[in-house]
């Protein structure tokens, strides 16, 4: 086991610290947003339901991104989690071929939803007007109202350790409503 310990700054080390997230699970998701600063699209992992009354989501956006500064300007933007048969997305979104396609979206089967960003085929989307920025550190903190929900496809594509997997339960063990009157 490995512990870490504070710097001379007051914080973990940078290394220590990716080294520890590369051991958390996380959703694939693909943020969107289209509107006046154009339609752009980025693979993130940091995202979190915040409240549901009323029902909010926050994403973390890397500060200096296309992806954050297109979010600002159209003020809205869609987190698509993507299913488990959508990694190929995932890398298109995370700019792994941005070499050879100058357009993310270019090919991709979406559709708009309520003037916030693009749905991608079989995500569950939660489409946001932002309501909030916060910067912390590196990133940005998008604070969103969820306008729009769209469910896809119930099996989540998954990020652990540099790799992707697929969720699957664990000693599953089926429910079985009580049949006495206690």
């Amino acid at each position: 086991m490995f512990q870490s310990h504070c710097n001379r700054h007051g914080t973990v080390a940078r290394e220590d610290y990716i080294s520890a997230m590369r051991g958390v699970a996380s959703s694939v998701t693909v943020v969107t947003t289209d509107g006046p600063a154009g339609r752009h699209g980025a693979t993130v992992s940091a995202f979190s339901s915040v409240s549901a009354d009323p029902p909010t989501m926050l994403v973390c956006l890397r500060g200096d991104s296309r992806i954050a500064d297109a979010v600002a300007k159209n003020g809205a933007f869609c987190i698509n989690v993507l299913p488990r048969s959508q990694d190929a997305v995932a890398d298109r979104f995370a700019g792994r071929h941005d070499a050879t396609v100058s357009d993310r979206f270019e090919g991709i089967d979406c559709h708009s939803a309520s003037g916030t960003g693009p749905v991608l085929k079989d995500a569950t989307a939660f489409s946001c007007r932002t309501e909030q920025t916060v910067a912390s550190g590196s990133h940005s903190i998008v604070i969103g109202h969820v306008v729009r929900i769209e469910t896809g496809a119930s099996d989540p594509l998954a990020y652990l350790d540099g790799a992707y997997h697929r969720v699957a339960p664990h000693n599953a063990v089926p429910f079985t409503p009580r049949t006495d009157a206690a």
